[in-house]
């Protein structure tokens, strides 16, 4: 048996592997129809093309088991990685041949390296026209020095792979490209066994945690000692070693391929999951009777960014979904929270809102995006960082983001300033290969809240960019926010093609003509930087005189449409994202015109203060 992750940057081909193996090891009939990349099985894994959980897979090969974990690639479901290195005893280090290690290659490696895992290398999509495999495994040996890897982990085995195609070689110049052969020949070879006691009681460590409808919590994890029988009698006990239940086995469910089967018994070093617990949850372990210390579970970097979930306050809440009330928003992040070790869910002061952290503004958003799905309306704040004390000096400590963008060259300069005005530090600029410039900031997490989009229009969508938590360092001053203001509906009604056409003048719209509107529903920006208040359902007033035909005919521009994550980092702090089943909207955080006046009086004698 052999318990391995592949762990990567975004979309540097690790779930096209875990295709390719599972086809080549035999796990799927000749004829048998199998979806591209078939671990990502959540809806908004395959429309996104990202992996959001960690997920187990198995293979047989000659007569041995791969337990295969496949995991996220983005620095925001870093949590995910974190969690599993408990699992395994070795790593599939994935690059790609042209991009090189990345943020994330870099988080992952490190948290692998920590924990003394001696990792694979697998320079993949070598098959691609701007490949550069031999500078990409220096780099990759480069990064792992930087790391403080030991001789052992340094002295790694490299493949030369093309996931797609379907093949790996450890020399490209003379070894056929046929199979993928050599990848499962080195596993066996060179990950160890599974690190497990065989004769011990009972013991497993929670990594996963999922809700079954038919069986109930399903609990994922290696098996560290002993081994587990159907019906048998097992406690569950927290990192305080404190018994949390007492409960019996009802399903030992196995790997095996995509599929998972029952097992009357488990051993030591396998990975499995039991049902039958049901207050049991992540970083707990499972165990016999007579086992009192808990099993050391790896520490989970802390989140960065929070934002208030709150009800729909807004005239049109109820209208598209049923699940309004903030005591089911609540049983549902609570729910959240147990299953995703990166997430901290607490209350407000206020009993209709409640605060969310994580790690970035993509894993909050997917988590908008799936409770919207399943019927929820709800209010969201701006994104803000989390600060912390400095408890030395007392001074204010911000999160700051290591930043890596490839940019042509001739979007150098702007890019740069950009950031500079952003309280960005660059720390390394050096050519990537076809006119392609790599730069490495340091920027404050606050400063890259909507600042995708702007890069993005900076290079004509050519740029990449990639960022990781680096630190906490001290504050870095105020940071220029939005500079427009926002065109704010004063009526409630529906919006009139008549009424757009006058206010194109004042700024690009946000609503379409026919869209339902509120008083403090934000329908367009401004193009200065005030907020000025406008009557989108105003018709035009019927005359006694004819007009001609053409006066009829109303030529608007298109409104600007905004995905989720563009509207949450749009917003300011006085205003918010209304998220229905059916839509978003923006709004102010105070609806009606006078109340709002009145706030931002208050405010302006307080700052005068």
């Amino acid at each position: 048996m052999r318990n391995i992750a592949i762990i990567a940057h975004v979309d540097h081909g690790k779930t096209t592997l875990v295709d390719t193996m599972l086809r080549q090891s035999g796990t799927f009939r000749d004829n048998q129809v199998v979806a591209e990349r078939a671990l990502d099985s959540n809806d908004l894994e395959r429309e996104r093309g990202i992996t959001i959980l960690a997920k187990c897979t198995s293979v047989e090969w000659k007569g041995a088991r791969f337990n295969i974990v496949d995991t996220p690639g983005h620095a925001d479901f870093g949590g995910e990685v974190e969690r599993i290195l408990d699992m395994v005893d070795s790593a599939i280090v994935l690059v790609d041949a042209a991009e090189g290690p990345l943020p994330q290659t870099k988080f992952v490696v490190s948290k692998a390296l920590k924990v003394g895992l001696k990792p694979i290398v697998v320079i993949n999509k070598v098959d691609r026209p701007d490949a550069r495999p031999q500078e990409v495994y220096e780099e990759v040996f480069d990064l792992f020095a930087s790391l403080d890897a030991t001789d052992e982990q340094l002295d790694f085995p490299v493949l030369y792979a093309s996931g797609r195609e379907g093949w790996a070689v450890k020399d490209l110049d003379k070894d056929p490209r046929d199979s993928i052969a050599p990848l499962f020949d080195l596993i066996m070879d060179y990950v160890p066994p599974p690190k497990c006691d065989p004769h011990g009681p009972f013991s497993l460590l929670v990594t996963a945690i999922e809700n079954d409808p038919f069986v109930g919590r399903i609990l994922t994890g290696k098996i560290h000692s002993g081994s587990v029988k159907v019906n048998s009698m097992i406690k569950a006990i927290g990192r305080d070693g404190k018994t949390i239940e007492t409960a019996r086995v009802s399903k030992i469910l196995a790997f095996r391929g995509l599929k998972r089967t029952g097992l009357e018994e488990a051993f030591a070093g396998d990975i499995v999951a039991l049902a039958g617990l049901t207050k049991a949850t992540v970083a707990d372990t499972l165990c016999d009777q007579s086992v009192t210390t808990p099993i050391a579970a790896q520490p989970i970097d802390p989140p960065t960014l929070a934002m208030t979930f709150s009800i729909n306050t807004s005239p049109l809440a109820g209208k598209d979904g049923d699940k309004v009330t903030s005591r089911v928003i609540w049983d549902r992040l609570q729910k959240e929270a147990e299953g995703n070790v990166a997430l901290r869910v607490s209350r407000t002061e206020s009993t209709d809102a409640f605060e969310v952290a994580g790690r970035g503004e993509l894993q909050l958003g997917i988590l908008i995006e799936q409770m919207r799905r399943e019927g929820f309306e709800l209010s969201i704040s701006r994104p803000r960082v989390l600060m912390q004390v400095d408890p030395v000096s007392g001074k204010k400590l911000e999160p700051i983001e290591e930043v890596i963008v490839d940019v042509d060259d001739q979007y150098v300069g702007t890019v740069c300033e950009k950031l500079g005005e952003r309280r960005a530090e660059m720390t390394d600029m050096r050519p990537s290969g076809g006119n392609k410039t790599r730069i490495t900031f340091l920027v404050p997490s606050r400063s890259l809240i909507g600042y995708h989009s702007q890069f993005l229009t900076d290079t004509c969508g050519t740029g990449v960019m990639n960022k990781l938590f680096h630190s906490y360092q001290p504050y870095k001053g105020s940071i220029p926010s939005r500079r427009t203001g926002v065109l704010v509906s004063t009526d409630n009604g529906v919006a009139v093609a008549y009424a757009l056409w006058k206010l194109e003048d004042r700024g690009p719209m946000f609503i379409d003509p026919g869209d339902a509107v509120y008083e403090g529903m934000i329908v367009g920006e401004h193009t200065k930087s005030n907020d000025i208040e406008v009557n989108p359902i105003k018709t035009k007033h019927l005359t006694n005189i004819r007009a001609a035909a053409k006066d009829e005919n109303i030529q608007l521009i298109p409104p600007i449409k905004m995905s989720l994550e563009e509207a949450l980092a749009y917003i300011q702090e006085d205003e918010l994202v209304e998220v229905t089943p059916k839509t978003f909207r923006l709004r102010k955080a105070i609806l009606d015109t006078n109340l709002r006046k009145r706030d931002a009086n208050k405010r302006a004698q307080m700052d005068e203060e």
